[in-house]
């Protein structure tokens, strides 16, 4: 059975991302774009629009061409949104960074996705300047700090902006890296017609007005901050108040004092808005709707924040591979507990059964099959992963489960891919084993997620030992000491063997029905 979205109601244009989203900042003019939460500096629509401009003609004229690449390693900050849609509006690709990363990890996604330049923040400089060095990138920085050139030496004539031209369907955009459905992070090929298509899409079901204030704390890295936040809030005329980084405390203040429609969060920020005393000291009284993504919200905690908060929680489902956007509640709709709503627009879905690839019955879980104009263009030089994730016909295998009800409401209740989701950040157990595999007193491993009720997910390791004197924390501290804090094992436990199939594959299932019961 094929599930469809429905039609839209106008054409996708071919156009570029960057004219696309703001279309209307000239008519916005002086309206608040972004505005940087710990400061209160403003970036109008306007000078949003013309800083756009200036970094595309800065970009152009320091030899930067269509098809090459800038790294963004930054928090949130308002000029996020100025070097993403200038490079995008330059020709070229931007690759966004998790900005917790570390020199390995960064390396590596530099060199990945052949990136020319990166830019940065001060407090990111030390790590910043050494991963460039290995990869031959040019260093930039947002303020003044040595050891990089200033982002404003990046900026050019605004009224003599780059002036590629664009093929929509086939140039990429934006080079998010994602772990796909297992194995190591890959360059997510997105076009400018993949997220135009999308934010069309996304509209439909989780629409914005100028009217709208968001606080931005989701990190505009990831595809959810980038495309349902900081894209989305942009093309409709919000105002979106940058968080660097997530406090409790300061979110609550700034939804206070500037009076927010809208909340995006994670299930982690569901769950403090539900629970945490500090809620009931600030005024949320604005608040019309809660969004929840990038990981499963229970039923009873939607429910709980809904009750304290006295606004609908609603819950949406995508993937990085997928613009993000596929399910969302549409907007005026009652919120069906524990479901992530309707297919989006333009979108068609089937249910498989993961052996047989053959569609399960109606009511029946399967793995969910994505077709669409947001399906993205494949991984970068990985011809293999991305046969392996689309299928000859065009779908889009996810690798997570979903039942779907008599009115196409989607729930998801499994996942087939062995990646951990850690407050909606991926984690990939291939790349964690490969760090424990190169310590001396480890002669086998595998890392398995785990229940946690604030996370979602932590890695947990199990290891089996190459010695007597075997040291568990000392192995964990190896293993954080080269990777972002939310891949940070949890616990390590020591093991006889690791279970595998015949064909070597680990028995993640096994390991973790041990972990529930331990």
């Amino acid at each position: 059975m094929i599930y469809f979205g429905g039609p839209l109601s106008a054409e996708i244009p071919d156009t570029d991302l960057a004219r696309f989203t703001l279309a209307s900042a000239t008519e916005l003019d002086e309206k608040p774009a972004l505005i940087d939460g710990p400061s209160g500096r403003v970036l109008t629509y306007r000078a949003l629009e013309r800083g756009v401009r200036s970094f595309a003609a800065g970009l152009a004229s320091r030899g930067f061409r269509k098809g090459d690449t800038l790294a963004i390693y930054m928090p949130n900050v308002p000029e996020y949104a100025v070097a993403f849609y200038g490079t995008v509006a330059a020709g070229g690709r931007c690759t966004t960074v998790n900005p917790l990363y570390t020199v390995r990890e960064l390396g590596f996604q530099l060199a990945d996705s052949g990136a020319r330049m990166l830019l940065t923040v001060p407090a990111f400089l030390e790590a910043a300047s050494e991963a460039a060095a290995g990869a031959g990138c040019e260093l930039f920085v947002l303020g003044e700090a040595p050891g990089g050139e200033s982002f404003e030496e990046l900026l050019g004539d605004p009224d003599h902006p780059a002036a590629p031209a664009i093929d929509p369907r086939s140039d990429v955009a934006s080079l998010p890296y994602s772990s796909g459905t297992t194995g190591l992070p890959k360059g997510v090929m997105l076009s400018h017609h993949n997220l135009v298509a999308n934010l069309l899409q996304a509209d439909v079901l989780i629409g914005l007005s100028p009217d709208d204030v968001l606080v931005a704390v989701l990190p505009f890295f990831h595809i959810y901050g980038l495309s349902v936040i900081m894209g989305l809030g942009l093309w409709s005329g919000a105002t979106l108040v940058t968080m660097p980084r997530f406090d409790l405390d300061q979110y609550l203040e700034l939804s206070e004092r500037h009076r927010v429609t809208r909340a995006y969060v994670v299930p982690p920020i569901a769950l403090a808005l539900a629970k945490h005393p500090a809620v009931d000291e600030h005024d949320l009284s604005a608040l019309k709707l809660v969004f929840s993504g990038a990981a499963p919200l229970g039923p009873e905690m939607q429910e709980a924040c809904s009750k304290r908060l006295g606004c609908p929680v609603s819950q949406g489902y995508g993937m990085t591979e997928l613009s993000p956007v596929t399910h969302a509640p549409p907007i005026g709709q009652p919120v069906k507990l524990g479901s992530v709503g309707p297919l989006a627009p333009e979108t068609e879905a089937r249910l498989v059964d993961p052996d047989s690839g053959e569609d399960v019955e109606p009511g029946q879980p399967g793995e969910v099959l994505i077709r669409g104009p947001q399906v993205m263009l494949g991984y970068l030089n990985n011809p293999a992963a991305t046969a392996a994730t689309i299928d000859p016909d065009g779908w889009l295998h996810t690798g997570d489960v979903a039942t779907a009800d008599e009115d196409g409401w989607f729930y998801i209740v499994d996942r087939v891919k062995e990646l951990i989701k850690y407050k909606g950040f991926q984690v990939a157990p291939a790349e964690l084993e490969a760090i424990l595999i190169n310590h001396p007193h480890v002669a086998d491993c595998a890392v398995v997620g785990v229940p946690d009720e604030q996370a979602g997910e932590r890695p947990k390791a199990f290891v089996v030992s190459a010695c007597d004197a075997f040291d568990a924390q000392a192995v964990m501290q190896f293993v954080a000491e080269q990777v972002a804090p939310h891949k940070q094992l949890s616990d390590l436990v020591l093991i006889d063997e690791i279970p595998k199939s015949p064909s070597g594959k680990i028995l993640r299932r096994v390991l973790r029905d041990e972990a529930l019961v331990a």
